[in-house]
């Protein structure tokens, strides 16, 4: 059954239609995705999701397909609208939502204030050859790859030459973090560039990534605000876990044609 139906939602300007899939009948290929993400031709969003029935201790399953049409592990700020979208379908009640993606099992909160969720470690690499002066780099795995880059100035870096470089350091393809501490104590500034959906206004595996090497590089302690181009995420830094939390909204439900 081709969908006819999604629902689109937004975490910070991190755009993602929702394809509620109660009885994991609807069939999604590349083509559907890169045409309903496609932002001229189609609806537009930085990916698709599709929320099916859990399996396995599982409430929800989890499928990202990026705008591009390649498939993703995982996206924070993609679990936490689908699972608002999934509660409000009355596929799950919450308020503890556990779902299973590519990256594993992960348990997400419903709260008033906003959806947070248990990504699982950060697991830094090693520090990558300093290539400019005041810059540093290393990758971070949040079940999806990052290159954290510290700079100057992300507002400062031209990120749309340098992120489609850097997204080829590694086969498939790595998300790209810019950023710097700031303004103020236990802060970052951040700029994104996501394999397959190009610079986005916020993007939650990378500000788990920015926050754990920015604490790993003694600039942050463990309770992080990442300042995204649109607007804050939350995180807590563990020593076995990253917690992320910020806001989850409904954007518009959309009938496609036939």
């Amino acid at each position: 059954m081709t969908p006819s139906k999604l629902e689109k939602y937004e975490a910070l300007g991190n755009d993602f239609l929702i394809l509620v899939d109660a009885d994991g009948s609807q069939a999604v290929d590349a083509d559907f995705v890169r045409r309903v993400c496609d932002r001229h031709r189609g609806v537009g969003a930085d990916g698709l999701i599709r929320a099916t029935p859990g399996n396995a201790g599982a409430d929800l399953t989890f499928e990202l397909w990026n705008a591009d049409s390649g498939r993703a592990e995982m996206s924070g700020n993609g679990i936490r609208c689908m699972v608002r979208a999934a509660v409000e379908a009355g596929m799950v009640t919450g308020p503890e939502v556990i779902v299973n993606t590519d990256a594993g099992l992960k348990r997400v909160w419903v709260k008033d204030e906003g959806i947070s969720v248990d990504m699982g470690p950060a697991v830094l690499g090693p520090e990558r050859e300093r290539t400019s002066h005041g810059w540093q780099q290393r990758e971070v795995e949040m079940g999806n790859p990052h290159l954290v880059l510290l700079c100057p100035d992300p507002d400062e870096v031209h990120v749309a030459d340098l992120g489609p470089q850097l997204e080829q350091l590694r086969p498939g393809g790595i998300n790209v973090e810019f950023i710097a501490p700031g303004p103020g104590e236990d802060e970052l500034r951040f700029r994104v560039w996501e394999r397959g959906a190009g610079e986005t206004q916020a993007c939650g595996t990378g500000t788990c990534a920015a926050a754990a090497a920015a604490h790993a590089w003694g600039l942050v302690g463990k309770h992080v605000t990442v300042h995204n181009p649109g607007g804050d995420l939350e995180v807590e830094v563990g020593d076995d876990t990253v917690l992320l939390s910020g806001p989850a909204e409904h954007v518009a439900t959309v009938v496609l044609a036939s």
